[in-house]
């Protein structure tokens, strides 16, 4: 145990230290009493004190939490406190774990949490779910928390991410070695607010704000979205909330009094409001919804009928990219897809040849 670890117990004995198990007092006779869930001792020395505390867990599990965290009551301890589970196990059940590594993941993030039993140091580990087997020497490594926003902002395809909660995080990247705060700074930076809005939710205290609120308060291109039909919104949250294409768990309802069918997943965190993306593209949905519906005819055999349905839900739940050419009996391959094409669109891309608006066929003749 190091020295000023042992003057910090010393000096807060004489208040009282009672945290995780272990609890050390001056008692009245002088002497120190020093308890643990399997350890106790009454009466001691100073020096007496100093061999019990020493090379104890319970110890440096207070100096780690109590002197170098602290911050009671905020997110940032609350959410290190969750990735030890220190709430459903002891110091020496944890120590025991975090020797070999204990793993929490928070939507695509794997973070890891060790401890060096000399000193109750906390060291993490942050990377992609899907990198867990990976070594560090096969990963690109950072030690900079910055340096997640540039990490964050592109896909594995290079295609920019406007939102930092879609299920498409980049991988082949590895924070190795950080500390408590360059982890947790890590961890909001890849997923911001995030860790505020969970552990606000954990106190009874996430404010939520309702697609109709949030709607009756947009203004300029976006003030047509407040017309969406509510039947339209079951569909948008069944679009763009699932945990296919968030990792958050989606809180908000068409209003307060007013829930949704739709499914909210099942993140670890909440989605309190409707995000800026699903804003953006409420607006071209609620653009759509103003078209009346119209009957057109067409003429398909049902395979190929079912092969339009294919291709929607391939799309649908990106799966597009791993259909491989040669496998003609997926609905959605590429050359089944050209030859469908081929088959039922004329010259100027109408589906069996029916133009969508009657007086583009008109014009065309």
């Amino acid at each position: 145990m190091l020295a000023r670890q042992f003057d910090a117990l010393v000096h807060e004995a004489e208040s009282g230290v009672d945290f995780d198990g272990l609890q050390v007092a001056r008692a009245a006779d002088g002497g120190y009493d020093f308890r643990t869930p399997d350890h106790e001792a009454t009466g001691l020395s100073e020096g007496e004190l100093h061999a019990h505390a020493d090379d104890n867990p319970y110890v440096t599990n207070w100096y780690f939490w109590e002197r170098e965290v602290q911050r009671h009551d905020s997110p940032r301890r609350a959410f290190l406190r969750r990735a030890e589970a220190a709430a459903e196990h002891t110091v020496g059940e944890r120590y025991d774990a975090l020797r070999d590594g204990m793993v929490t993941e928070w939507g695509q993030l794997r973070i890891e949490a060790t401890v060096d039993p000399d000193t109750g140091d906390r060291r993490y580990d942050v990377r992609h779910v899907d990198d867990a087997e990976h070594a560090v020497a096969d990963l690109t490594a950072h030690d900079d928390p910055l340096d997640a926003r540039e990490v964050a902002k592109h896909d594995d395809d290079g295609m920019y991410r406007p939102l930092k909660s879609a299920t498409n995080a980049p991988t082949g990247w590895v924070f190795p070695d950080l500390d408590w705060r360059d982890a947790v700074e890590t961890v909001e930076l890849f997923l911001p607010a995030t860790v505020a809005n969970w552990y606000r939710e954990q106190r009874g205290e996430l404010d939520v704000d309702h697609w109709a609120d949030t709607m009756e308060r947009q203004t300029g291109i976006y003030g047509v979205v407040e017309e969406l039909p509510r039947e339209a919104v079951e569909w948008v949250a069944e679009a763009a909330c699932d945990d296919s294409q968030c990792t958050k768990r989606r809180e908000w309802q068409y209003s307060a009094d007013d829930e949704l069918a739709a499914d909210g997943g099942a993140g670890v965190y909440p989605c309190r409001e409707p995000c800026s993306l699903v804003v953006a593209a409420g607006r071209k949905w609620t653009k759509l919804e103003e078209e009346e519906p119209r009957e057109y005819t067409f003429r398909m055999t049902p395979s190929e009928k079912e092969q339009v349905e294919g291709i929607i839900e391939a799309v649908a739940d990106d799966r597009v990219d791993e259909i491989r050419e040669a496998d003609v009996y997926e609905d959605a391959n590429r050359y089944r897809t050209r030859y469908l094409r081929a088959k039922l669109f004329d010259d100027h891309g109408n589906l069996g040849g029916v133009p969508t608006e009657q007086d583009d066929h008109d014009h065309d003749e």
